[in-house]
């Protein structure tokens, strides 16, 4: 958590609830409130967007479904402008098109209604978990090298900004070099609690991973989970 440089207390994370019904929002922001985070409420697209070119956010929760422009076009513009900025996508649709789509456009997660506030709280605490990495902290396997401090990557062809769930699953992968590891515990490990099994976001990030790095960086071992190629 942050802390006022002058008063020396924590600073609660701040996050930016994006959802056109009322009832939703306000229901959401007591439970948030309740939670020790810093709310604010938008209740379209076009808010939104306002108020995140006016400050920082640790957590952007977007509805999809809103009259003018919808949340699909919100996560475009803003992971456009800010590829880094956690959102958590929070809507009624629940088809697996929708949710690849979200997570290819850079959404973080995707919790499906109804929820269970129990299991969104969890999420943000997911989403907001701080981590700490050791300035000048390099992990090596083969060519690959990881930059702890910076998040970056480098195969050597120069270094690679990573985002924070992307460094951390390569950094799993390298701490298990010439190991599989099932997507299983690499949910558990990196997301810090059981998805649905047939979540996509590890193969998503794998998917950006590879992107970056290269195709042939990461090996799917069918039935096994995942490898970093040796």
């Amino acid at each position: 958590m942050v802390t006022d440089r002058l008063t020396q207390k924590p600073v609660p994370p701040r996050i930016l609830l994006v959802d056109d019904e009322p009832k939703i929002r306000g229901f959401i922001a007591r439970a948030l409130s309740s939670a020790g985070y810093a709310i604010d409420c938008a209740a379209d697209g076009d808010d939104a967007l306002r108020q995140l070119g006016l400050g920082e956010y640790g957590l952007v929760i977007l509805d999809l479904i809103m009259p003018g422009m919808d949340g699909r076009t919100v996560l475009t513009r803003l992971i456009g402008d800010r590829p880094d900025q956690p959102v958590l996508v929070l809507s009624c649709l629940d088809d697996v098109t929708t949710k690849v789509t979200c997570l290819d456009l850079g959404a973080h997660d995707y919790l499906t209604k109804p929820f269970s506030l129990q299991e969104l709280l969890a999420r943000v605490r997911v989403q907001l978990r701080g981590e700490q990495h050791q300035a000048g902290e390099v992990l090596r396997v083969g060519d690959l090298v990881l930059d702890v401090g910076r998040l970056q990557a480098d195969i050597g062809a120069g270094p690679v900004a990573l985002t924070r769930l992307e460094f951390l699953l390569l950094r799993a992968l390298m701490e298990h070099a010439g190991q599989s590891v099932r997507k299983d515990q690499l949910l558990a490990s990196i997301w810090g609690y059981d998805f649905d099994p047939g979540s996509n976001v590890v193969d998503v990030c794998v998917r950006r991973l590879r992107s970056k790095l290269g195709f042939d960086l990461i090996k799917t071992v069918r039935g096994a989970g995942y490898q970093l190629a040796s």
